[in-house]
C-alpha cells in the first residue's frame, strides 16, 4: 500500500518569494482554498452572469448573431490561448504572484466591458477578461495539485466543482435580477465580479505559501504567440463561414490554410525550445494523450450546449433573463451533486475511471435528448435533460484533469493540467463558433419554411423582424409573428444540441481507452519544495557498507502501473549526502535500510525515465513508499 510521508518534514527555504515548508494541515489548505475559490468564481461568473442578458446586450449595442456568438468566442479564445502560458509560468514563478496577477487582469477586463459603448469595445474586453480567467482557471488546478496529493485531491477537486455550481447557477440567475432592475442595468453583469476578485487578492496574500522552484526560467513567447495566432485563424474562419462567405470558398482556403501553417510552425518552435509552454514530449503518455482529446470533444459538448440554452429560454419561449437563469437550475443542480459526490468517493477508494464512463453516457443521452427540443417542449422534459446533461459533466470534467495530473512529475503539473485545459477551452470556442454560424442558418431556413403560414401583413411584419441580422425584441412583435419566430429559434436550438451529442458520444468513446492508473498518495508540495536540493551524481555515487538500520521498502511503478525493474533507489540526508541505495528487483520492489529515525530524501531514477525526488519521513518502524516514474523524457 502507498502510504503518505508523514507531516513535519520542513524542507529548505527556496528563492522566490515563497517558502517552502511541512505538508499543509487540511485547516491550513482550506484557508489558502477559500481565496483560491473565490478567484475561480470571478473568472466563472465573468462568463456566466452575461449569459442571460446578451440578448438585452446585444439589443442595446447593436449587432446580430454574430456579435452574440464573439461575446463569448473572444473570452475563450483569450481563456484558449493563454491558458498553456499560465500553466508553464507557474511552473517557474511563483503560483501566489501569477494567480495575483490573473485577478488584476480579471478585473481591469471586467471595468472596461461595463464601459463598453459598442460591440467592439465589449468583445476587446472581454479578451481582457478571458486573460485573467484563463490564468485563474489554469492556476486553480496548479494550485490545488501542488498542496495536496492525487489521492485526497478528489476531496477538494469537489470543492472547485461545487464553486463552478454556484457560480454557473448563481451567475445567470444574478444576471437576470440586474439586467432586469431598472436602476441598475446589465452593465453591472460586467462589474460584478471585481469585488470578488479584490477580495480574493487579499485572502491569498494571506493564506496561500507554496515553494519555488530555484532555477533559471525562460518563458517561451514564441510558442504562445503562434498557438494564438493558430486559433484566432481557426475561430475567424469558423465563425464568419456561411456568412459572410461560402464554407468553400477563397477565405476558407486561406484561413484555414493559415491555421495549419501556423499550427505546424507552433509544433516546430515547441521542439526547440527549452521550456516549451506545451512539452510535446507528455503526449508519449498515453493517458495524457487520451485525456486531452477527450476533453476538446467535451469542450465542444459543454460550451456549445450551455451557451444556447439562454437563447432557447428567451427568444424561443419568451422568459425574462431572471426567469431564464431560474429554468437552468436543474443543469446546475446535476453538475453540483455529481461533482461534489463524485470527489468524495473518488478520494476514498482511488478510482475514477468508472465515474468518467457513467460521465460520458449521461451527457450524450442528455444532448441527445435536447435534440427534440422545440418551442413549446413541456419545461419538465427540459428540466430532465438538463439533469443528465449537468451530472454528465460533473463527473467528466474534473475527473480528466485528475487523470492527468496523477501521470506527471511536480515539474510538469502546471504544463499538464493546462494542456487539458487548453483543449478544453479550444474545444468550446471552436464549438460556440461553428454552432453560432450554423443556428444562424437553421433558424433561417425554419422561418422560410414557416413564413407562408403568415398573413401578408404579418409577413411584411415577419420580415422587418428578421432582417438586417439584429436579434429580435419579442414583447414588440404582433402574436402570430411573435409565434412564428419562437418556432424557429426553438427548432433551430434543438438541432444544435442534436449536432452536439455525437461530439460527446466520440468523447466517451476516447475515455475508454484510457487505463486507469489508482491515484498516488504523494503531494506535489512536498515533491516540488524537496525537488530544488539536487544531488549531484547521485546515482553515480557507490556506497559501501551502509550500516544497518531501520528498513524503508515499497515498489517502483511506470506511468501504466507496471513495475519498473532495473532502477535505482537512493536514500540521501536532507543536506544531500548519500546514505544508502538499492537496485530494483524484477517485481518492481526495492529494499533499503535507513541509519535512524529523522527526514530523508528517496531519489529514484530508472533508464528512460525522469527521476523522481520524494521526501519521507522515516520512525521507528518499517517505512513504506511507493514510487510512480513519469513518461521517458524526450
Amino acid at each position: 500500500m502507498t502510504t503518505t510521508p508523514r507531516a513535519g518534514v520542513r524542507a529548505p527555504a527556496h528563492h522566490g518569494g515563497e517558502a517552502a515548508h511541512a505538508p499543509m494541515t487540511h485547516a491550513q489548505i482550506m484557508r489558502a482554498l477559500s481565496g483560491l475559490l473565490l478567484g475561480l468564481f470571478a473568472a466563472i461568473l465573468s462568463s456566466t452572469v452575461v449569459t442571460n442578458a446578451l440578448p438585452k446586450i446585444i439589443g442595446d449595442l447593436g449587432g446580430g448573431q454574430s456579435a452574440y456568438t464573439w461575446v463569448v468566442t473572444a473570452s475563450l479564445l483569450a481563456v484558449t490561448a493563454s491558458t498553456p502560458l499560465w500553466g508553464r509560468l507557474a511552473d517557474q514563478f511563483s503560483k501566489k504572484i501569477l494567480v495575483q496577477s490573473a485577478l488584476i487582469i480579471y478585473a481591469v477586463g471586467s471595468l472596461v466591458a461595463g464601459l463598453a459603448q459598442n460591440p467592439t469595445t465589449l468583445i476587446s474586453a472581454r479578451v481582457i477578461q478571458g486573460l485573467g480567467g484563463g490564468g485563474l482557471s489554469a492556476l486553480a488546478q496548479v494550485v490545488l495539485a501542488a498542496m495536496i496529493s492525487p489521492r485526497e485531491r478528489g476531496r477538494y477537486s469537489g470543492y472547485l466543482g461545487a464553486t463552478f455550481a454556484v457560480a454557473t447557477v448563481g451567475g445567470p440567475l444574478l444576471g437576470g435580477v440586474i439586467t432586469d432592475t431598472s436602476w441598475l442595468g446589465w452593465r453591472w453583469c460586467l462589474f460584478v465580479g471585481i469585488p470578488f476578485a479584490l477580495v480574493a487578492l487579499v485572502v491569498l496574500q494571506r493564506t496561500l505559501n507554496l515553494p519555488v522552484l530555484k532555477r533559471r526560467v525562460k518563458v517561451d513567447w514564441a510558442g504562445a504567440f503562434f498557438v494564438t495566432a493558430a486559433v484566432c485563424a481557426l475561430l475567424i474562419w469558423v465563425t464568419f463561414a456561411d456568412n459572410k462567405y461560402d464554407w468553400l470558398s477563397w477565405q476558407t482556403y486561406t484561413l484555414v490554410g493559415a491555421s495549419i501553417v501556423l499550427t505546424g510552425i507552433f509544433l516546430f518552435v515547441e521542439t526547440k525550445a527549452s521550456e516549451p509552454i506545451i512539452p510535446l514530449r507528455l503526449f508519449r503518455n498515453r493517458t495524457i494523450t487520451l485525456a486531452s482529446l477527450a476533453s476538446l470533444f467535451s469542450g465542444i459538448a459543454l460550451f456549445a450546449g450551455t451557451v444556447f440554452f439562454s437563447q432557447y429560454f428567451q427568444l424561443a419561449r419568451g422568459d425574462s433573463p431572471t426567469m431564464s437563469g431560474v429554468m437552468t437550475i436543474p443543469f446546475i443542480a446535476g453538475l453540483f451533486v455529481s461533482s461534489t459526490v463524485s470527489g468524495r468517493i473518488i478520494t476514498r477508494t482511488g478510482r475514477w475511471k468508472g465515474w468518467l464512463l457513467a460521465g460520458g453516457v449521461l451527457l450524450t443521452a442528455g444532448l441527445a435528448l435536447l435534440g427534440m427540443l422545440r418551442h413549446d417542449t413541456p419545461y419538465l422534459f427540459i428540466a430532465l435533460c438538463m439533469v443528465l446533461m449537468g451530472l454528465g459533466v460533473g463527473m467528466t470534467l474534473q475527473n480528466l484533469v485528475l487523470a492527468t495530473q496523477n501521470q506527471v512529475s511536480p515539474g510538469d503539473l502546471g504544463a499538464a493540467s493546462s494542456t487539458v485545459t487548453f483543449f478544453r477551452s479550444l474545444g468550446g470556442a471552436v464549438g460556440v463558433s461553428v454552432l453560432g454560424s450554423v443556428l444562424t442558418t437553421r433558424i433561417g431556413h425554419y422561418a422560410r419554411d414557416t413564413i407562408t403560414q403568415l398573413g401578408p401583413q404579418d409577413r411584411a411584419t415577419a420580415a422587418k423582424a428578421s432582417g438586417g441580422g439584429e436579434l429580435p425584441d419579442l414583447a414588440l412583435l404582433p402574436a402570430p409573428v411573435r409565434t412564428w419566430l419562437e418556432s424557429a429559434y426553438g427548432h433551430g436550438i434543438g438541432d444544435i444540441f442534436l449536432y452536439v451529442a455525437p461530439v460527446a458520444l466520440i468523447a466517451f468513446l476516447v475515455t475508454l481507452f484510457i487505463k486507469e492508473v489508482p491515484l498516488r498518495a504523494s503531494s506535489g508540495l512536498v515533491q516540488a519544495a524537496q525537488a530544488a536540493r539536487t544531488v549531484q551524481d547521485a546515482d553515480a555515487e557507490a556506497v559501501a557498507g551502509a550500516p544497518s538500520g531501520i528498513p524503508v521498502r515499497g515498489r517502483v511503478r511506470g506511468v501504466e502501473s507496471a513495475p519498473v525493474p532495473r532502477g535505482a533507489v537512493t536514500l540521501t540526508s536532507v543536506e544531500g549526502r548519500v546514505l544508502s541505495r538499492s537496485a530494483v528487483r524484477p517485481d518492481g520492489s526495492y529494499t533499503l535500510d535507513a541509519p535512524a529515525t529523522g527526514p530523508y530524501v528517496l531519489i529514484t531514477s530508472a533508464a528512460g525515465y525522469q527521476a523522481q525526488t520524494s521526501p519521507i519521513v522515516v520512525e521507528e518502524e518499517p517505512a513504506v513508499h511507493d514510487v510512480v516514474l513519469t513518461v521517458p523524457t524526450a
